[in-house]
Parts: C-alpha cells; structure tokens; sequence
C-alpha cells in the first residue's frame, strides 16, 4: 500500500482527502502544519508528500527546501489558482508537480498516480532493466538511478524521466510535447514551463561542458537535445 503524507493547515481539507485516498487503495496520513511536516516526510514512512504552499508560520517552500536538502521523496504541491510564483519557485526547488487549489480529489489522485508511476515507487520488485549509457552518463531504469562522470548524480524522480528520455535520444531533438507526454504523463499546455524549469535544474547538476556550453541543448520553441560524445 502507498503511503501519502498530507501536509495542510487546513483540517476540514486533509479530513476530506484522506478518506478519499483511503477509499482508492492509499494509506494517508494529515499533519497540519510545516515543521511536523518537514519531520513526518524525512522518518522515511512515506512514499510521497502532499504540500499545502501557503502555511503560516513555515511555508509549504520553506519546507519544500528543507525536505529537498535531505530527501527525494515525491513531493506534490498545493498552489493557489494563478500563483505563477510560488509554483516556479516549488518546481526549482525539486517539487515533482503541482495542482492548483481548490481541486477536485480525483484530480489529486490523478497526478499522484501520475508521480508514483514515473518515479518509479509502483514499479515491479524484480523490473530489471538495461543501463543506458551516453558518454559519461550511466541511467539505470530499473533502480532509477543515475551517474555522471562515475559520480551518483541527485534527481528528483521528475528529473530523471526527462533525463532517461533525453538520454535515450541522444544526440537527437526531442520535442517538448513528447518530453511532456513521456516523462510527466500529460500533453504539453500553453504557457506550461514545467519542463523548462526542471531541464534547467538539470542542467545544473551535470555542470558544463569543456567549451563551457551546456549538456542539454535547447532549440528555440521546438525542444532540447541531450549532447553524445
């Protein structure tokens, strides 16, 4: 069973979605405010994390950051409907996704479901797969891990979709609908820069390239590139 941390200063809410998650296979459990939030989501109990932006006292980003230092957790934000800001800032900061308050539960479920099949929590036990390798990148699909220059490399499981998917066309445009479709699940909206922020973090783990260009090349409107040597 799936265990899903709630993390909201709203009582009534989390009371509603827990016996929601309840009612669809999940285990969950609601904590109401950001510091026992920060405690419950690195015990290690937890396969994923639902986080309330707006808390008072510590914010649902002051806690994103704390959790991000210690732990990959899957972690799904609460947003306020329009609040561009806080959801960049979440997305920069390691958050696997966001969905905008209010929102229906089933939408919640959705994106969970959405999460935990591209991090790789649902997977089989014994889903071995081969070890893809570009230059001084090693992707391991099975275990979802990743090395660079023999080093592990720490990625959100967001992350390491859009990178197993660059990586499998190395050296070829991948266009940031099928970066959409393939690594979050979804078709690529307007206006969306989900993928754009999370490239950009990526590409700040791998660092730069002995002419100082980046590793991932972007085309314009059309999409990015991951370099071959």
């Amino acid at each position: 069973m799936t265990h899903v941390l709630l993390v909201d200063d709203d009582r009534e809410l989390t009371a509603m979605l827990a016996e929601y998650l309840t009612r669809e296979g999940f285990e969950a459990r609601a904590v109401h405010d950001g510091q026992q939030g920060e405690t419950e989501a690195l015990s290690g109990r937890y396969d994923i994390v639902v986080l309330d932006v707006m808390m008072p006292r510590l914010s649902g980003i002051e806690v994103l950051r704390r959790i991000r230092a210690r732990s990959q957790i899957p972690v799904l934000l609460l947003t306020a409907r329009g609040d561009n800001v806080d959801r960049i800032a979440g997305l920069e900061l390691g958050a696997d996704d966001y969905v905008p308050k209010p929102s229906s539960p089933g939408e919640l479920v959705a994106r969970l479901r959405a999460i935990l099949r591209r991090t790789g929590v649902q997977r089989p036990e014994n889903g071995a797969a081969e070890t893809l390798v570009c230059g001084a990148l090693a992707i391991n699909p099975g275990t979802r891990t990743a090395h660079w220059q023999g080093k592990a490399l720490e990625l959100t499981g967001t992350e390491f979709s859009l990178l197993e998917e660059l990586a499998r066309h190395a050296g070829q445009l991948v266009s940031k609908q099928q970066l959409s479709l393939n690594a979050l699940g979804r078709p690529l909206t307007r206006f969306d820069r989900r993928i754009d922020v999370h490239i950009s973090s990526i590409r700040q783990k791998l660092g730069l390239r002995g002419d100082n260009q980046s590793w991932i090349v972007s085309v314009r409107g059309q999409g990015y590139q991951l370099v071959s040597e």
